[in-house]
């Protein structure tokens, strides 16, 4: 067991990121320009439903859907999806092996919020493979559907509100990636123009707490679906865009959001062009 880790160790240390390996490291940056462009136009879906679009589903469904029915999106999909999976075993090997210019609390944290990339572009892979398999998968009804069945297991309200409680602390740590601006920290900047750092900074902030936004409504929207038994509350992105949608503040309200999905999908780019984590 020791050889093979160190083996890791080495390669991660002679390359130019925690990928292990020069192959991984291209391919997880295809993943994350592909997870940019899946966010771009879940913005786009989702400002098309803040003007009176009702049927635009703004979620990865509907992202990946959008490219599937666009002229070579099959084969783009095909390359995201392998891009994605790559990205996946590069942040796993990041959080075993990682992230040596920190240490301590703050090397912990990294590593675990490289664990929940690895579980977010793993999921939007088996989103992609679904439709390039004719397997779509079914949105906010698999939502729903899993919020069932996880009500009628044994102390199935106690198991549904726990996951509700850890969305709502995932959404706590990407506010606090957001504000404390953590995200630059895994980035090789230093060669770059201040101006053009500063605007990558500016739309990781944006993104970064727009998606906490949304992914503290799933919690909320989880957690009620616990609290009343009921798994037809619960629901994925597209319901908790479409909830921030009727809120008070309505539709400015998601739209912003939808500003700051897109403004994740470009520091996406910026990632992939940067990433050293």
């Amino acid at each position: 067991m020791a050889r093979p880790l160190v083996h890791l160790r080495r390669k991660v240390r002679e390359g130019p990121s925690d990928a292990p390996g020069r192959v991984v490291d291209v391919l997880g940056r295809i993943g994350l320009v592909g997870y940019g462009i899946v966010h771009l136009i879940v913005a786009w879906l989702a400002l098309q439903v803040a003007f009176g679009v009702p049927d635009a589903p703004p979620d990865a469904d509907g992202a990946v859907g959008t490219i599937a029915r666009t002229p070579g999106g099959v084969f783009a999909l095909g390359i995201a999806a392998v891009g994605l999976l790559a990205f996946a075993v590069w942040q796993l090997m990041a959080a075993a092996v990682g992230f040596r210019w920190v240490s301590g609390g703050e090397r912990m944290r990294k590593r675990v919020g490289a664990v929940a990339k690895a579980i977010a572009m793993s999921a939007l892979a088996v989103i992609v493979l679904s439709y390039l398999t004719g397997m779509q998968s079914g949105g906010e009804s698999t939502v729903q559907t899993v919020a069932a069945d996880v009500l009628a297991l044994p102390a199935g309200r106690a198991l549904l509100g726990l996951g509700a409680a850890v969305v709502v602390f995932l959404a706590c740590a990407m506010t606090y990636t957001g504000v404390r601006r953590t995200f630059m920290g895994d980035l090789d900047v230093r060669r770059l123009r201040p101006g053009l750092r500063h605007t990558i900074e500016v739309v990781g902030v944006a993104g970064h707490l727009a998606r906490a936004l949304a992914l503290g409504v799933v919690g909320v929207l989880a957690g009620a679906a616990a609290l009343f038994a009921d798994p037809e509350r619960a629901g994925g992105l597209d319901a908790a865009l479409r909830t921030l949608g009727t809120t008070g503040l309505g539709a400015g309200l998601l739209a912003l959001v939808a500003v700051g999905f897109a403004a994740f999908g470009l520091f996406c780019l910026a990632d992939a062009a940067t990433r050293r984590a």
